[in-house]
């Protein structure tokens, strides 16, 4: 019964055109309501046992308020979209409140000492991160036809929240990033020639233009070293690198480094943010580079720029 109902709940994630990291994610998390209540059917359950769900994840589980809010959106689209039951206790469940957590930022002299104990082309991505404002995946997912030299700009294609978005490219990773155009393309020259793989497309454009894998203009610039399967189509390609993979460098090199923050690819995405902050630039244009839909996510950066905490001197300083 719960795989039938999964495989409904992806048709129709699918046709929203939600990502495949979305449709994972809510899966995992309604598979797990449903085993949660001995494998009722959904149809047979309410208010009562949601709520008795999500307590369970607070109290016994331990997880943070977003990944809570997270499973109740996965059981509200599932509800909403392939029951298409639409019941008016569904908005009062309560979601639990994200505590406002000020976002770890590095210092320059830090984000260089890391950059030091990257190995190529992990050393390219986290400079994209930092350099770009990109998102982890952003930077992972960018194509050769993404990249605009003469512009000295990076457009990132259905970004969070399915939309593009345009944000500089820094004069430094130009010349590196020249050369993962010239290896992409090669790469898919020697693909095109044995007659394999390719890199993986959109469905709906593969099957269009099924020759475009091969095309230079599609080529990740941070391919994958092998071919994986892509798993909505299953056709056989080459993917980009893993975001994990990267996650586990910048983890090393912030140990070798010695610097002592919980050092994310995400923190250099902040570092970005905060930095420009600094140095004078209108939060609206960096609202508009992050690809922020509000710009009070914005603000949080203000923060967190270098002036001390909340622009004070401490008294002890001035005794």
């Amino acid at each position: 019964m719960a795989r039938k109902l999964l495989d409904l709940m992806r048709d129709a994630i699918r046709a929203r055109h939600y990502s495949y990291r979305t449709e994972q994610t809510y899966a995992h998390w309604v598979r797990r309501f449903i085993l949660f209540h001995g494998k009722r059917h959904p149809r047979e359950m309410g208010k009562r046992e949601i709520e008795a769900y999500l307590t369970h994840l607070a109290v016994d589980r331990h997880v943070a308020a977003s990944t809570q809010n997270l499973a109740l959106s996965a059981i509200l689209f599932l509800y909403r979209h392939v029951l298409e039951i639409e019941l008016p206790w569904l908005d009062d469940v309560v979601r639990a409140k994200r505590p406002a957590r000020i976002p770890v930022v590095l210092s320059i002299d830090e984000v260089r000492r890391i950059l030091a104990h990257l190995p190529p082309p992990h050393d390219l991505v986290v400079k994209l991160l930092y350099g770009s404002g990109l998102r982890i995946i952003e930077a992972l997912r960018l194509r050769v036809k993404d990249v605009d030299f003469r512009r000295r700009e990076l457009i990132i294609r259905d970004a969070k929240g399915a939309k593009d978005r345009v944000t500089v490219l820094a004069d430094s990773c130009i010349t590196a990033l020249q050369s993962r155009v010239e290896q992409a393309v090669e790469l898919a020259a020697l693909d095109r020639q044995l007659g394999q793989g390719g890199v993986l497309l959109p469905t709906a454009l593969d099957r269009k233009y099924p020759n475009a894998r091969f095309e230079p203009a599609w080529q990740y610039l941070f391919a994958a070293r092998g071919f994986g399967r892509d798993p909505r189509s299953g056709r056989m390609g080459r993917h980009h690198v893993l975001d994990s993979t990267v996650q586990k460098s910048v983890k090393r090199a912030a140990r070798a480094a010695e610097i002592r923050k919980p050092v994310t690819c995400h923190a250099f995405r902040h570092s970005f943010a905060t930095h420009l902050l600094e140095s004078g630039a209108d939060i609206r244009t960096v609202q508009q580079l992050l690809g922020h839909s509000d710009v009070r996510t914005t603000m949080i950066y203000t923060h967190v720029i270098n002036r001390g905490a909340l622009g004070a001197r401490s008294p002890l300083d001035m005794a």
